[in-house]
């Protein structure tokens, strides 16, 4: 199923290039905003007891430019859901909701042309709550650590008018978490993941 949405997205966004209009340049003290849907694909195998799977929810973010070329981008989202299962069987033994907020600067190429391809790097904040266990390990408590970590992002903006964009991203975050079971420790998971994200944009 993984396999088949990514090629669903990267259709969409191959058909936006392809009726995408010429817009203006990114102009100092602009702002882009965007919100569409993002999947946190963790990783195979990020721990050796438990591992994490993967997990969609609603992305939003802000863009300002400081110069034509360059902005900083404040990455937020609904909270993402996640099942937590046993790396030796794949048993479910609980669940863990997180927020990843990720602070970027960026660079922007080509930025008089409708397709706006730009990379970036910053810093992420991942927050781990609601830890749940069921199956085997119900009735224990479950804990995450918040993790703070660097990230890595390539992404593109296709104009579909002088104000609003498509946005196909693609990131790298360094997430990881010591998990413990009733305060006694398991392990450090490092669940790593990349993370998707198709959104629409407004210039203002």
């Amino acid at each position: 199923m993984k396999i088949f949405s990514r090629i669903r997205i990267a259709a969409s966004f191959a058909m936006a290039v392809l009726v995408s209009p010429v817009a203006s340049a990114y102009e100092q003290g602009d702002w882009l905003v965007r919100v569409g849907a993002g999947n946190v694909d963790p990783k195979s195998d990020n721990g050796a007891i438990v591992s994490v799977d993967s997990g969609a929810s609603l992305v939003f973010n802000g863009t300002y430019f400081f110069a034509p070329n360059l902005g900083v981008e404040v990455l937020a989202a609904l909270p993402f859901s996640h099942d937590i299962k046993l790396a030796a069987d794949g048993t479910k033994v609980g669940e863990t909701k997180h927020l990843p907020p990720t602070f970027s600067l960026q660079y922007h190429f080509a930025t008089q042309s409708a397709f706006r391809p730009y990379v970036g790097a910053g810093l992420n904040y991942t927050l781990f709550f609601d830890e749940e266990t069921t199956g085997p390990l119900s009735g224990l408590s479950l804990e995450l650590d918040p993790s703070f970590g660097l990230a890595a992002q390539l992404g593109a903006d296709v104009s579909i008018s002088d104000s609003m964009s498509v946005n196909f991203d693609v990131r790298w975050i360094d997430i990881n978490t010591d998990a413990e079971l009733d305060g006694a420790a398991l392990e450090e998971v490092e669940i790593d993941p990349i993370v998707y994200s198709l959104t629409f944009g407004w210039r203002f």
